[in-house]
């Protein structure tokens, strides 16, 4: 299946009808909310691993059914999205495997696809074979994570990055970029090795980054914490916020996409030597040039519509991507 033959794909086919969301934390949540909002006719079941998670989102309506199992959610479902950490990827695909349609399409959110389709074909190879395991990956998300985290308009006007695999039957490709557009997601079409290394730079690497220089002041020994957060400049806030993400989460990232992420922080830690030695030597010309192209990379950003260029970003209410 090429890009070619994707990007020509229609929306139209029918919509999934029973639609069942494993793990009901800010992007399943999110997922349910927004099913509620816009296909009001679909059906949707849904179940987390925690009880009160379970609990919580039977009070906000995560779902129109919140399940005791796993099986259950899935029993009838055409369609079947995981929203769990990568490293219990496969775990959550074994739970409905006994249960789930032949028939139905299998998805999931997460931010690694290589290591998640691998998962997802040995815990269920008929799907595999079939070609209705689809991975996807919507490019949205903030700091904040549990049920309490999920608003239906997460997903408007944000990436879903779909990485099918070479035998999808495209009726049911298309079904899946329907889904995410009629939640208001735009949908890109990728193989899953490029959609890693793309994501190692534009995301997963950006957060190593912060955990890290979040993590530096906050071992300084001579600054006090309580100097670093009364302190603390817009550069330094926008780094907490990104630091304050699901830590579950974000080191099954790290380890699932290590060989991107390692690839790509070598690139960046050349690129800081570099800019080190401008420092050192005095080069200004080197810092402002590196600095023009960078500021430029900014508002190419604001003019695709994927951030505001408002004071603090617009960001008084909802953030971070993932």
């Amino acid at each position: 299946m090429t890009d070619a033959t994707l990007t020509g794909l229609s929306s139209a086919e029918e919509p999934f009808a029973r639609i069942a969301i494993i793990g009901l934390g800010l992007l399943g949540g999110s997922i349910g909310l927004a099913i509620a909002a816009h296909m009001p006719g679909a059906v949707t079941t849904g179940y987390d691993l925690d009880p009160a998670t379970r609990a919580r989102a039977a009070v906000r309506g995560l779902a129109g059914t919140i399940c005791d199992t796993a099986a259950e959610a899935a029993a009838n479902a055409d369609l079947v999205i995981l929203c769990v950490p990568p490293s219990v990827m496969g775990d959550a695909a074994a739970a409905i495997a006994g249960s789930v349609p032949a028939g139905a399409v299998i998805s999931d959110v997460g931010s690694c696809k290589l290591a998640v389709a691998q998962a997802l074909a040995e815990a269920l190879p008929g799907h595999a074979a079939r070609g209705s395991i689809i991975p996807a990956h919507p490019v949205a998300g903030t700091e904040n994570s549990g049920a309490d985290a999920g608003f239906a308009s997460l997903f408007h006007n944000r990436w879903c990055i779909i990485t099918p695999p070479e035998n999808a039957l495209l009726a049911q490709v298309s079904r899946l970029a329907g889904l995410w557009q009629a939640l208001g997601a735009r949908v890109e079409f990728m193989d899953a090795a490029h959609h890693d290394r793309v994501l190692a730079v534009t995301s997963h690497l950006p957060h190593l980054i912060a955990y890290t220089i979040v993590g530096t002041a906050s071992d300084l020994e001579e600054v006090t914490r309580s100097e670093v957060i009364k302190y603390s400049a817009g550069g330094f806030r926008d780094f907490t916020r990104i630091a304050a993400s699901d830590p579950t989460m974000w080191r099954d990232v790290f380890l699932s996409n290590k060989d991107a992420v390692l690839e790509m922080l070598q690139r960046f830690t050349e690129d800081l030597t570099a800019l080190q030695r401008a420092i050192r030597v005095g080069d200004g010309p080197a810092l402002f040039d590196h600095f023009t192209r960078t500021r430029a990379v900014r508002r190419s950003i604001i003019a695709e519509g994927q951030d505001d260029a408002r004071p603090d970003f617009g960001r008084s209410d909802h953030g971070a991507e993932g």
